[in-house]
C-alpha cells in the first residue's frame, strides 16, 4: 500500500513534466446550489486528465528495467493516452490496447502520443487481458489504477489542493477503479484528518458505496454510461483496503445528473468535463453537500475528453434533464388551425418552440387525429411546469417525453 512518503517522492519525481493545475471557486453555480463549490481543474492537466501523474510516476520508477518492447496498456482512453505520452517522454515504445467502438478522436490521441494501438475486444476487461497477454512477449504491463506506482502519482493531486486550500472542508472524487481516490485520500487523511473524502461512482457501476457497506471488494454489473471514465466493474486489490481506511462515504449518480453537470460546467465555467470529471458536481446537485452547510468544498475534475460525436447529444440530455427543454407528446384534433391553439399557448407562456413532428400513422389513433411531438425550449424547471399547468387548463392531454 502506497504511504504518505511514496507520494512526495512522486511529486518530485514527476514536478517537472506536470502542470499543477488550478482550483477554480465557482461563484454562480454555488450560489444557484447553496454551497461552497470550488473545483481542482485536472482537465487542463497534460493529456486533458489526471492519468498522466500516475502514468509518468510508475515508468520513471522502472526506466531502468523496461525492455527493448516497452510498455503495454489498455484503456478506452485518458490512460492510453497519460501511458503513451509517459513512454514516449522518456524514450520507451507503447502499445496500448483499446476495446472495439472506442471513439475514433480517442485512438488518434493515442496514436499522437507515439504509441501503437491495437483494436481488441468489447469492454475495456477483454482489452486488459490482451495487454497481459501481450506482457508475456516482453512489454511492461501498466495496469491502470491498482499499482503503488500509479497511485502515488494520482496521490499528488491531493498534496496539490492541501496546498492550494488548505481551509477546505471536503474533497468530492470520482470513483472508477479506486487509483485516483486511494492516493488523494492518503495524504489528506494523514495531513488533515478532519478533511471528509467523499468517492463519486455512476449508478451504472456502482460497487463502491456496496462495498464500503459490507467490507467487501463487490463486484458490480457494468452497463453503458455518459461517464465511462468511471465503468469499472470493481476497487482494486490494492485501492480497496485504501478506500476502506480513509473514504468517508461513496455516492452514486445517474446519466441525467451527470448530462446536468456537464451543461452546468459548460455554461457557468465554460469548461469542458468528461462524465466521470463532472461526477462530483453531479453528486452535488443530489444534495450531498447540505451536510457541509457553507464550508469550502473542492470537486476534482479529473478529465476533459470528450469525444466531439457525442458532446451535442450530452448537451441535448443535459437540457432535458435541467428542464431545459420540454419534450411533449400530444394528440390533436387533424384539422386547420388545431396545431395553431398549442403554439399559442406555448407563445403566450414565453416560451420557444425548437421542433415539431407530426406522425398520423401511429396505429393507437383514430382517423382524425395526428400525434405531435413537441421540443420547447423554457428557462427550466418553474417554466417548464408553468407550460404544463397551461396546457392542463386549456383541456389539453399530453404526456411528457424523457
Amino acid at each position: 500500500m502506497p504511504n504518505f512518503n511514496q507520494i512526495i517522492q512522486a511529486r518530485e519525481r514527476i514536478a517537472s513534466r506536470v502542470i499543477p493545475t488550478p482550483v477554480r471557486q465557482a461563484f454562480c453555480i454555488s450560489r444557484l446550489l447553496g454551497a461552497n463549490i470550488h473545483f481542482k481543474l485536472e482537465n487542463l492537466q497534460r493529456t486533458g486528465s489526471f492519468k498522466i501523474r500516475g502514468a509518468l510516476n510508475k515508468i520513471s520508477r522502472i526506466a531502468g528495467t523496461i525492455p527493448n518492447l516497452g510498455v503495454v496498456a489498455a484503456s478506452a482512453g485518458n490512460h492510453a493516452q497519460g501511458v503513451a505520452l509517459a513512454a514516449r517522454e522518456f524514450g520507451f515504445p507503447a502499445t496500448v490496447v483499446m476495446p472495439l467502438g472506442t471513439p475514433i478522436s480517442k485512438q488518434e490521441a493515442t496514436a499522437g502520443y507515439g504509441a501503437k494501438v491495437i483494436l481488441h475486444g468489447t469492454s475495456v476487461t477483454e482489452a486488459l487481458d490482451r495487454a497481459r497477454e501481450l506482457a508475456q512477449e516482453g512489454r511492461v504491463f501498466i495496469h491502470p489504477f491498482d499499482d503503488e506506482e500509479i497511485i502515488a502519482g494520482q496521490g499528488t493531486i491531493g498534496l496539490e489542493i492541501l496546498r492550494q486550500f488548505p481551509d477546505v472542508a471536503a474533497v468530492f472524487v470520482p470513483v472508477g477503479g479506486g487509483g485516483l481516490i486511494a492516493g488523494i485520500a492518503t495524504v489528506i487523511k494523514e495531513s488533515a484528518p478532519q478533511v471528509k473524502v467523499i468517492g463519486v461512482e455512476s449508478e451504472a457501476a456502482a460497487k463502491g458505496a456496496a462495498s464500503i457497506k459490507s467490507g467487501r471488494n463487490i463486484s458490480a454489473l457494468v452497463a453503458q454510461s455518459l461517464a465511462d471514465g468511471i465503468m469499472v466493474r470493481q476497487l482494486g486489490d490494492l485501492t480497496f483496503p485504501i478506500i476502506m481506511k480513509y473514504v468517508d462515504d461513496i455516492v452514486a449518480v445517474s446519466d441525467d445528473e451527470v448530462a446536468h453537470a456537464m451543461l452546468m460546467l459548460l455554461e457557468n465555467l465554460h469548461m469542458v468535463a468528461e462524465g466521470a470529471g463532472a461526477a462530483p458536481l453531479a453528486a452535488i446537485l443530489r444534495g450531498h453537500a447540505a451536510a457541509f452547510e457553507n464550508r469550502p468544498i473542492v470537486l476534482l475534475v479529473s478529465g476533459g475528453n470528450v469525444d466531439v460525436n457525442l458532446l451535442g447529444r450530452i448537451i441535448q440530455r443535459g437540457l432535458v434533464s435541467s428542464g431545459r427543454i420540454l419534450r411533449l407528446s400530444l394528440n390533436l384534433r387533424d384539422i386547420p388551425g388545431a396545431m395553431a391553439k398549442v403554439l399559442n399557448i406555448i407563445a403566450a407562456s414565453d416560451a420557444n418552440v425548437l421542433q415539431i413532428q407530426h406522425d398520423r400513422m401511429v396505429t393507437d389513433l383514430s382517423l382524425y387525429e395526428t400525434r405531435v411531438e413537441l421540443d420547447i425550449e423554457t428557462r427550466g424547471p418553474g417554466h417548464d411546469k408553468l407550460i404544463q399547468r397551461r396546457l392542463k387548463e386549456a383541456g389539453y392531454g399530453f404526456k411528457k417525453i424523457r
